[in-house]
């Protein structure tokens, strides 16, 4: 079993004839370099429980007895660099060195010239030790003490391809493992799938496990999030006797189940712990605390804070950076200092994590200067930033759209020495992407490239999408084919991308020429890419090319996703295809594909097209009874459909149940409720409304405002249209052509041409002129009234203005 443990870790063995062994040393030499190694203090250091002596010897073999082929074949199977005589010379003596450490039993000795001799020589060293160890001291009194606590060694500095090579020769020589070397081994192999080979390994070994073996690997269960497992395997121990449950092993199970936010199942074992005798102690409170506050449950944290007080526990840095982290994800950012506050008054000092909380907490709340202000303080205080704390206000300041102040952080971190990571940059590129800065981010795209390492998707990523959102679509190419001809890693997540950017252009064509070069390439197609090439072919029309599309997903092994179906629903539904549309969401009924949101808004569309106002509404009873959380874009839907045939009543008892809902209407909300005022004659309701909206600061597009003028010019009250368009002038929203138009042309209808003139004299103060279909409505107006001088003036301004394509009959005399 150890053997398919290593050769899964290990790199292939070659075969190839070893040296003649050198002579070995003698007895004093080995006590020459003991009393070296005892005269070096730094060669040795205190350490935690020793590996038991193996009882199993070595086989007895001649000591000038020439390796197998396949010992030789085990040496030169790792790559070791070559060794000049005196150097090997030195390794040797400490080697016996250690082999009379070990004879004495001063064990931690024994580990100490081990540890610094791995040091020196660092990972892949352990052929090397092993051909050392053969040659020299197969007959040596201790030699197998002397290779497990190599094993050992290897094991707790976290270098385990060499500790699995010296345990599958241990293996093959007949010397047994202790059980610390394994408990060390499962340690660092606590994050890997093979720790279960390895747990039952010395099982099958009939080594006994330890105290902590079954510990060790209920954490490695833990720390690949297998809580399942983990906690199944502690109860099946737990029935069978064969684990005395102990404080250590409640407490990596409360770790590993408050670190993924299951806090009420943790609190179940600190019942179990009590039932057992055992006592939380800091580590569990700490454990605890920790994960209450990761899931916003901060008044049952500092319930625990207090117990653990009762308990003669105080809380430490550790305890209250839990909870300043927990109110900062609640948002309570204006409790962070008072909480601060009293760990100073308790004696306590804010560690550079808790400086770190209430930046994070500030950034989050978009006070930049506030966390600024911190900054400095930790800065006065003598603490060196991380890079995590420049993390965190690189990106607040991305977020908010601060160029300068981002480059002044970003020469503020230069000038301190302070050296950017992944994340550093990769946050770096993504804000100069959304800033529009595209060249400073291929500037600092390629700096990354220069002085650690290349970017990831996400960094390559945010250049791509923040071409393709500016409709640079060419350039997103050109950057995309770059990095592929520079032998950069161009991932299907960067096709995608692109892909996704021809589509959103309407460039379908190049969006599938993209995509058959992807499979030209060997490069597998992503659920995302067909999505979005279906997404094309609805947006150009070609409805039965995006079917097509959903067959090659099924040919390919692929499952359709609700994105897939809802994206062909609605463009069905756009056509008028309401039949169809039922029939796709049948299909992912058969499918057990959940419909989102979106898919139900799509339905609720295509309901209300069909006049079938009541069924819609029944959709979103159905939605509301079923859990499913309806958004704003779900009700706008539902009040356009009652409010195209002017059905007020529902359309704002709609808007009631949104505001029950705890939903925020959107300006689009407000458009339909004003059009549908407007639509029943009831312009000062509408005026109503839009003035209590403007009191609350609720932010309106312009439609809200042109609806009501144009309602006003329909009925023939131009005065108040006017008044209205000043408004909505003096509010600062962008006027163009077309708001004038959209009056101008109601007053024309109805022939009020002074104050159609009005409008106009309005248009041209602020430096609009009249196009050639408004020059065209005016003219045939101002000659209908047979208004001929204000006609010959119109007709001098349209010369002066460069119109000279106008009908000359709708401008003649």
């Amino acid at each position: 079993m150890i053997r398919r443990i290593a050769r899964s870790v290990l790199p292939p063995l070659l075969r190839t004839p070893l040296p003649p062994p050198p002579p070995s040393f003698s007895a004093a030499a080995a006590a020459a370099a003991a009393a070296e190694a005892a005269e070096d203090p730094s060669s040795f250091s205190d350490a935690p429980s020793e590996p038991s002596t193996p009882s199993s010897p070595i086989p007895a073999r001649a000591a000038n007895h020439p390796p197998t082929v396949e010992e030789d074949a085990i040496f030169r199977g790792f790559e070791v660099g070559s060794s000049s005589p005196g150097t090997e010379e030195s390794r040797v003596s400490r080697l016996e060195a250690c082999h009379f450490f070990a004879r004495e039993g001063r064990l931690k000795k024994l580990r100490a010239v081990l540890t610094q001799m791995i040091r020196q020589d660092g990972s892949g060293s352990a052929p090397l030790f092993c051909k050392l160890l053969l040659y020299n001291f197969q007959d040596w009194d201790c030699c197998c003490t002397v290779w497990d606590m190599l094993a050992n060694v290897y094991a707790r500095s976290e270098m385990t391809r060499d500790a699995l090579f010296v345990i599958s020769q241990m293996s093959s020589l007949g010397i047994n493992v202790s059980i610390s070397t394994y408990d060390s081994l499962m340690h660092s192999l606590r994050t890997a799938d093979v720790i279960l080979d390895l747990y039952r390994e010395i099982g099958a070994r009939g080594v006994p496990y330890s105290e902590y073996s079954h510990t060790i690997f209920i954490d490695g269960l833990c720390k690949q999030k297998k809580l399942r497992e983990a906690i199944s395997f502690f109860q099946d121990l737990r029935g069978r006797k064969e684990l005395t449950p102990c404080i250590v092993a409640f407490n990596t199970l409360l770790s590993g189940l408050s670190n993924v936010g299951l806090v009420d199942v943790a609190k179940s074992f600190v019942s179990m712990m009590l039932k057992y005798g055992f006592s939380p102690d800091r580590f569990s409170y700490a454990t605890l605390i920790h994960g209450l506050c990761v899931v916003g449950s901060v008044v049952e944290a500092l319930e625990f804070t207090e117990d653990m007080e009762k308990s003669g526990i105080e809380p430490d840095v550790v305890t209250f950076n839990s909870l300043l982290n927990g109110y900062r994800i609640l948002g309570m950012t204006s409790e962070i200092p008072k909480l601060v506050r009293m760990m100073i008054l308790r004696g306590l000092k804010p560690d550079l994590i808790t400086y770190t909380i209430m930046i994070t907490g500030h950034c989050e709340q978009g006070s930049f200067d506030d966390a600024m202000r911190v900054k400095e303080e930790i800065i006065a205080r003598g603490f060196q930033l991380s890079i995590v704390t420049y993390s965190v206000l690189l990106n607040s300041l991305c977020r908010s759209k601060k160029y300068h102040e981002l480059e002044d952080l970003v020469d503020e971190m230069e000038s301190i020495g302070l050296d950017m990571d992944v994340v550093a940059y990769s946050t770096l590129i993504y804000g100069y992407c959304k800033l529009g800065e595209i060249d400073r981010a291929l500037e600092v795209c390629r700096m990354m490239c220069c002085k650690i390492a290349m970017p990831n998707s996400f960094g390559y990523g945010a250049i791509l999408t923040s071409l393709c959102k500016k409709g640079m679509i060419a350039e997103a190419r050109w950057y995309l084919d770059s990095l592929a001809s520079n032998g950069q890693l161009v991932d299907v997540i960067l096709y995608n991308i692109v892909i996704a950017g021809y589509v959103r252009v309407g460039n379908v064509q190049g969006a599938v020429g993209l995509y058959k070069q992807i499979i030209k390439q060997g490069i597998t197609p992503t659920i995302v890419t067909y999505n979005s090439l279906i997404r094309g072919f609805c947006k150009i029309g070609q409805i039965n090319m995006a079917e097509g599309i959903l067959k090659t997903i099924e040919l390919n092994g692929l499952a359709p996703t609700v994105v897939t179906y809802t994206t062909l629903m609605d463009a069905f539904c756009r056509v008028g295809n309401f039949d169809r549309m039922l029939e796709l969401l049948d299909e992912m009924a058969l499918n057990k594909i959940m419909p989102n949101c979106i898919s139900y808004s799509v339905i609720m569309k295509g309901l209300c097209k069909q006049g079938r106002l009541q069924k819609a509404a029944d959709v979103l009873t159905y939605m509301d009874g079923n859990g499913i959380h309806a958004d704003e874009v779900t009700y706008n839907t539902l009040m356009q459909g009652f409010c195209e045939v002017k059905d007020k009543e529902m359309a704002f008892h709609i808007y009631d149940i949104m505001l029950q809902k705890n939903l925020t209407p959107t300006p689009v909300t407000y458009n339909f409720l004003i059009n549908v005022l407007c639509q029943k004659d009831q312009l000062e309701s509408a005026v109503d409304l839009l003035n209590f909206l403007v009191d609350g600061e609720v932010k309106l597009r312009k439609f809200a405002y042109n609806t009501i003028i144009r309602a006003y010019c329909a009925k023939r009250n131009p005065y108040k249209a006017m008044l209205l368009f000043e408004r909505m002038v003096s509010a600062g929203y962008e006027i163009t052509i077309r708001d004038y138009s959209a009056a101008i042309n109601r007053l024309c209808k109805r022939h009020f041409v002074s104050e159609a003139m009005m409008f106009l004299n309005m248009m041209l103060s602020f430096g609009i002129f009249p196009d050639e279909k408004l020059a065209a409505v005016i003219c045939l107006t101002l000659r209908t009234g047979q208004n001929f001088r204000s006609l010959a003036s119109f007709h001098s301004l349209l010369i002066k203005s460069g119109i000279a394509s106008i009908n000359k009959q709708e401008v003649h005399i």
